[in-house]
């Protein structure tokens, strides 16, 4: 259960968003807000992975999200001071960044799911042996 509190966080924060009415942002104030939103996506992708792995803790989760967002912010605001794109810099990383978490937990939940299935047909397999040899044991005696 704990590994949908992030997506959940997410799907709330979606709905306020959409509850009110937050459109487009133009200009910088969008260039901001795209780099610490991808901060934050990529930090919650990040929680999902480390708590399917069991490292998950809340302080680790809560601290990388907010220097995350503010180091991306920082870089996008220092960019834009200087006069060069930082923030296409910034938004390159993090979504490799995402990208790299979303295949590991895609990983993760497949070889999950693949041992799931070859333990179940163990058991299978298993359990019909059992059966066959109840029933020689049965018809020898």
């Amino acid at each position: 259960m704990i590994y949908f509190l992030p997506l959940l966080g997410l799907a709330v924060g979606a709905m306020l968003a959409a509850l009110l009415k937050v459109g487009p942002q133009g200009g910088l104030a969008g260039q901001y807000m795209a780099v610490a939103c991808l901060a934050g996506l990529d930090t919650i992708c990040g929680g999902i992975r480390s708590g399917l792995e069991g490292k998950y803790t809340n302080e680790v989760f809560i601290s990388g999200f907010v220097s995350n967002i503010f180091i991306s912010f920082f870089l996008a605001f220092l960019g834009d001071r200087i006069g060069i794109d930082l923030f296409l810099a910034v938004a390159l990383v993090l979504g490799a960044r995402i990208f790299t978490n979303l295949s590991l937990i895609r990983r993760y939940l497949l070889t999950k799911w693949q041992d799931a299935k070859e333990r179940r047909r163990l058991q299978e397999m298993a359990a019909k042996a059992q059966a066959q040899a109840q029933m020689q044991a049965d018809a020898t005696s």
